[in-house]
């Protein structure tokens, strides 16, 4: 069941937020709370019901472990719980997710050939997979205290965030489901996540879609062995930054206004990452709750920045491959991986240089837009690679994106203009038939939805939105960016009033609208 269907918005977002409601108020808080969680599994069943038994068996399991971690004073035995409970999460995911990946590379590699299984990969498993992990991790810190089970269930199958993230955090989670003081103010809590959700929905079905189909095309002539010239390797790439980036947004701005129907603030996955002046300033603001998992659950445990700097970068370089594999099961993901650690340890060395020369960064504007400029060029190479299904079509792409591959026009940009042709033969453009009418079309959609994503206020910053912060640690900034127009957008924040409806009832309306082919959302196959 898709956010982005007519199922999911006309019937079971409507019928389970009016049932759960109807629940709270003439029974229990806990009646509610069942009610969500099957709710939630019949939504994660709808998908393909055999899997229902895994995310069961899974919640069943890490609960328990869970309890037994807490309840031991014993340090062996508690220690002895935790590794079970990850040893037995990571084989899961790795028998689903991995499995035939290992196996052909084992075939490859050693020149046997054992056969593959027909393994289907269960929808969400990496999510409620890391979810479940942290939970255990913090309950062996005693950092997370004992909950009841059915909120347990609820904090890891809750459908808002179930399928593809946010990664949350238990703190965050689990002591709202016990705050009747939640629904204090639910009005402006329901009509902030209607208005959320509704931006979201045109994020998704306007411009994600909108964008994909000129990234598409390219990316299967590539995997085809078509040659992709200058243009078209630009066109390609940069379509996909931008598909990718509101395609996820809007999931994620969808997940949060639809937990907010129920009471219930989901932390940020995005803060504007598109507006970063450094690969380090990148991470804290894309995919926000996978990057703090990474490094609170994997990179600080192997030592973070300490021993030195060459023990720092070989455990960026290691957080940064698996979490390049957690996405898929495949080396292009891996490179991707591998690409964004490198990225990460050129940016922490160069700042180290600076540090250690004395030399002050000023912050100008010609700085920050080099800044920006090599910052976003790093981030759209590396979406080749996370894009394409082989390293071959990767590197036709990257090949055509730095000319190698020739520069071709449409038929149509050709000029009898003596300077204009200079130009074309010093620079070796070739022209080709048609086309002239995409080669607008595309630019014009690049170049709009780039606007919007550098230079317009971000969902959290027009709604005011504030996640959940149990401590300092977890909480996203808050500092509102300097953004073009931010006179005109910090004297017309939202507010409930008559214009706001109307604005966001077009905008619902266009979005139902625009549902005339469902595409799924980019993270559901990670």
């Amino acid at each position: 069941m898709l956010f982005n269907s007519y199922v999911f918005i006309l019937l079971f977002l409507p019928i389970t937020f009016l049932v759960y409601h109807s629940l709270r108020k003439l029974s229990t808080n806990d009646a509610s709370i069942k009610f969500l969680v099957l709710a939630s599994i019949f939504f994660y069943g709808w998908w393909n019901y055999r899997y229902v038994a895994l995310i069961i068996a899974s919640i069943l399991l890490n609960f328990v472990l869970g309890l037994a971690i807490s309840k031991k004073e014993n340090a062996s035995i508690r220690k002895s719980f935790l590794a079970l409970g990850i040893t037995l999460n990571l084989a899961a995911l790795g028998y689903f997710k991995y499995f035939n990946f290992f196996v052909e590379n084992w075939n490859t590699l050693i020149g046997t050939e054992a056969p593959l299984f027909s393994i289907a990969l269960p929808l969400a498993i990496s999510f409620f997979t890391f979810q479940q992990i942290a939970y255990l991790c913090d309950v062996y810190t005693g950092s997370a205290k004992e909950y009841r089970f059915t909120h347990y269930c609820l904090f890891v199958t809750f459908f808002p965030q179930l399928i593809a993230g946010p990664i949350v955090h238990h703190r965050e989670m689990l002591p709202q489901f016990s705050q009747s003081t939640r629904f204090s103010k639910l009005l402006p809590s329901i009509t902030m996540g209607i208005a959320i959700f509704s931006i979201g929905l045109i994020k998704k079905s306007v411009l994600a879609d909108g964008i994909a189909a000129y990234s598409t095309p390219l990316f299967n002539a590539a995997l085809a062995g078509e040659v992709i010239t200058f243009f078209d390797g630009w066109f390609a790439a940069l379509s996909y930054t931008l598909q990718l980036y509101f395609d996820f947004s809007g999931y994620s701005d969808m997940a949060i206004g639809a937990a907010l129907l129920f009471g219930i603030r989901l932390p940020l996955n995005f803060n504007s990452p598109y507006r970063s002046l450094s690969i380090i300033e990148f991470w804290r603001r894309w995919h926000i709750t996978l990057s703090r998992f990474l490094r609170d659950y994997l990179y600080i445990p192997i030592g973070g920045n300490r021993g030195g700097s060459s023990r720092r970068y070989a455990n960026l370089i290691t957080t940064m491959l698996l979490g390049g594999l957690w996405h898929g099961a495949g080396w292009t993901f891996v490179a991707w991986g591998l690409l964004h650690g490198l990225y990460l340890i050129i940016n922490h060395g160069w700042r180290n240089l600076l540090r250690y020369l004395g030399i002050h960064q000023k912050s100008s504007t010609l700085t920050r837009l080099i800044s920006w400029t090599v910052t976003f060029f790093a981030v759209v190479v590396g979406w080749v690679f996370f894009r394409a299904e082989t390293f071959d079509a990767a590197l036709i792409i990257i090949s055509g994106m730095f000319g190698l591959n020739g520069i071709v026009l449409p038929e149509a940009f050709k000029t009898n203009v003596v300077t204009v042709n200079f130009i074309y033969d010093l620079a070796g453009v070739n022209f080709g038939f048609g086309g002239g009418t995409k080669f607008v079309l595309n630019v014009a959609w690049i170049s709009t939805l780039l606007f919007i994503a550098v230079f317009f206020p971000n969902t959290q910053q027009i709604m005011r939105y504030r996640p959940p912060a149990p401590d300092d640690r977890y909480s996203p900034r808050q500092k509102i960016d300097e953004v073009l127009f931010s006179s005109l957008w910090k004297k017309n924040y939202w507010k409930v009033s008559s214009a706001w409806s109307i604005l966001i009832g077009l905008l619902t309306a266009i979005g139902i609208l625009s549902l005339t082919s469902i595409s799924e959302f980019l993270y559901f196959q990670f």
